[in-house]
This record gives C-alpha cells, sequence and structure tokens, in this order.
C-alpha cells in the first residue's frame, strides 16, 4: 500500500477578497496553485502528502462566492455557499426540494457547515488506490489497481469505465443534473456557462480530472433555471453507514406530471460511473405514460441494460434497477 504521512507539506497561502484577485493568483501561477474551499476533501491530499501544491488559494473570504440570489425566475448558488445554507434556504427547499434532500445527505451536520456546493461538486474520486499514492492511470501510471482480478473494488463503477474505475462521489451533482442546471466557470475575464452534464468528465476525456475544471479555472455558481421548480422529485443514497460515508449508489429525479401521465423526467444515477448518469433511455421509456408499478418495473429494467460489473460490486446492479424503479414509483397516485 501506500505510505500515508499525517503530515501537510509547506506551501505558500493567500486569502484574496475578491474574485478577480483569485483569478490572478490562478493565472499568475498556474499548475502550481490549488483552489482551496472547504477543505474537507483538500486536506485529506494535504496531510498524506498525495498533493502537493505550491501555493494555496483560499476562497473563504470572497463574500459573493456565498451569495444565493435570484436569477431570472431560477436561482443562482454561489460556489461556496455551504450546504447547510442550502438545506435552509426557504427558495431551494419550495422549489427545489431535491437539491435540499442531496445536500442533507451529504456526510454529517458538522461537514456540512464547513463543506460548499462548488465543492462537493468539484472533488476527487474516493478510490482508495489513488488516493493512497499508488501510480494508477489516473495518477499518471500504467495500470487500473482496481480493476485487477483480485482487487477490492466493491465501491467501483459498473458504467462508463475506461482504464479506470473510480466513481464521482458527490451528492450533489446528481440532483444538479436532474435540475438541469449550469455551472459558471471563470477564466481570467472569459466566462463560460456550461450545462451540469458537461461539467462531469470521464476517463475517456481525461483521465487524470473529473470535471472540465483546468489550471486557472475557477467555479463562481451555479444556476437552477426556472423548468423544474416545484416538481415532483425523488432522491435515494444508499451508503454502509447513516452518516459520513460516500454513496454506494444514489438516484436523482424530477418529474412533470399531468394528472397520472409523465409529462417530462430527469433520471439520474451516481456512483456507477466515473461521472454522475443521466439515464435517457430510462426517461424515453416513461414520458407520455401513465405512472403505474409497471411502469415502474419496466423503467428499472431499461436502466441496467449495457451495465457490467467488476468481481466484488455486481450488487450494484439489481441496487441500480430498484433505486430506479422506486423513483418511477414515487409518482404512481
Amino acid at each position: 500500500m501506500g505510505t500515508i504521512r499525517d503530515m501537510i507539506a509547506p506551501f505558500d497561502f493567500f486569502q484574496p477578497a475578491t474574485v478577480d484577485d483569485a483569478l490572478a493568483l490562478l493565472s499568475e501561477h498556474g499548475d502550481d496553485a490549488w483552489v482551496l474551499a472547504g477543505g474537507l476533501d483538500s486536506f485529506d491530499w494535504f496531510k498524506d502528502r498525495i498533493k502537493r501544491p505550491k501555493v494555496v488559494v483560499d476562497l473563504g473570504v470572497i463574500e459573493s462566492l456565498s451569495a444565493i440570489s435570484e436569477s431570472g425566475d431560477g436561482l443562482e448558488i454561489g460556489a461556496m455557499a455551504s450546504l447547510t445554507s442550502i438545506v435552509n434556504h426557504a427558495r431551494i427547499r419550495a422549489d427545489y426540494p431535491l437539491l435540499t434532500t442531496a445536500a442533507e445527505h451529504v456526510a454529517t451536520p458538522q461537514i456540512r457547515n464547513q463543506g460548499t456546493l462548488g465543492g462537493n461538486v468539484s472533488q476527487d474520486t474516493r478510490c482508495w488506490y489513488y488516493r493512497s499514492g499508488w501510480p494508477c492511470y489516473r495518477a499518471g501510471g500504467n495500470t487500473c489497481y482496481a480493476a485487477a482480478p483480485q482487487a477490492m473494488n466493491r465501491e467501483h463503477c459498473i458504467l462508463g469505465a475506461s482504464r479506470c474505475v473510480a466513481v464521482s462521489p458527490s451528492d450533489t451533482a446528481p440532483a444538479l443534473f436532474a435540475l438541469d442546471a449550469t455551472m459558471v466557470v471563470r477564466h481570467g475575464r472569459r466566462e463560460r456557462v456550461i450545462d451540469a452534464e458537461d461539467f462531469f468528465i470521464g476517463p475517456s476525456t481525461d483521465i487524470t480530472r473529473m470535471t472540465i475544471l483546468e489550471a486557472g479555472d475557477l467555479l463562481t455558481s451555479i444556476r437552477i433555471p426556472a423548468q423544474w421548480a416545484g416538481a415532483r422529485v425523488y432522491y435515494e443514497k444508499v451508503r454502509d453507514r447513516g452518516s459520513w460515508d460516500f454513496a454506494l449508489e444514489s438516484v436523482a429525479a424530477a418529474f412533470r406530471m399531468d394528472g397520472d401521465m409523465v409529462a417530462d423526467a430527469r433520471v439520474v444515477v451516481n456512483g456507477v460511473a466515473p461521472y454522475p448518469v443521466r439515464l435517457e433511455a430510462v426517461e424515453r421509456s416513461i414520458i407520455g405514460s401513465r405512472a403505474s408499478e409497471d411502469l415502474a418495473i419496466g423503467a428499472g429494467e431499461v436502466a441496467i441494460q449495457g451495465v457490467r460489473s467488476l468481481r466484488h460490486n455486481d450488487y450494484k446492479v439489481p441496487m441500480m434497477r430498484n433505486l430506479v424503479k422506486r423513483a418511477v414509483r414515487s409518482v404512481v397516485a
């Protein structure tokens, strides 16, 4: 196993007061800079000396990045908004309970007080081979230890593998997928607005990253449109323990109903691939149909088409089927 040292290597520490100042620091230091949000993922990397940035840019004093405000008919949530502030925000609870529920399922209250929405969606995978310093593909090596015949891969993927079989650990990401959220990313003076589905990338695109963020990029906010405000929603996270643990699998779904007919739907699963997976085939199978137990059962079967388990995670296949079935069943009158 990789050697773990409970120490943090030295670095230069900056606390910019504005977004422009933060961007200037990121531009100046490039690949040597590390963006610090709530710090919950970052300090794990630092203390084990797996990541050794020369410069750490702390966003904690930039007040504008914590704001939650109206944006058109929807909402704009600053990337540094704490998960607790999202859980407690009246408008989010009323119109976007899917995000509220997802945020409530992150770890413990103490961690939600410190953790941020931007940090939760930007965190790196929890694969223990990778995080323990093994020279795997994702770390720049030439093998995937989790995919080896004798590997421990109970938490790894059943979809989307391309050399790497690590999964996305974010609890809020599938909810943002289902709500058709967009991510606002700045690089210098340039601003990009990226669909949540395009923000997360798989190893076939870049095996060293889980999002599109590159050196100099800064996720500043997440926008949620009005389209899914007030929708029927379902969220479920399966984990070994009721608190702290990352998801073995999760599902986030939003439904627009016309009586007992499914007029529109978004069904997203996580913990099964290196990125959240929107199940468009499931959506097509239920849109325009009357909500029923048979429809839910059929949706579950559609969900698992094409999945491929590893040695120790075949339980994820029936789990995925049942999560999707329960999500669709939730709108049955």
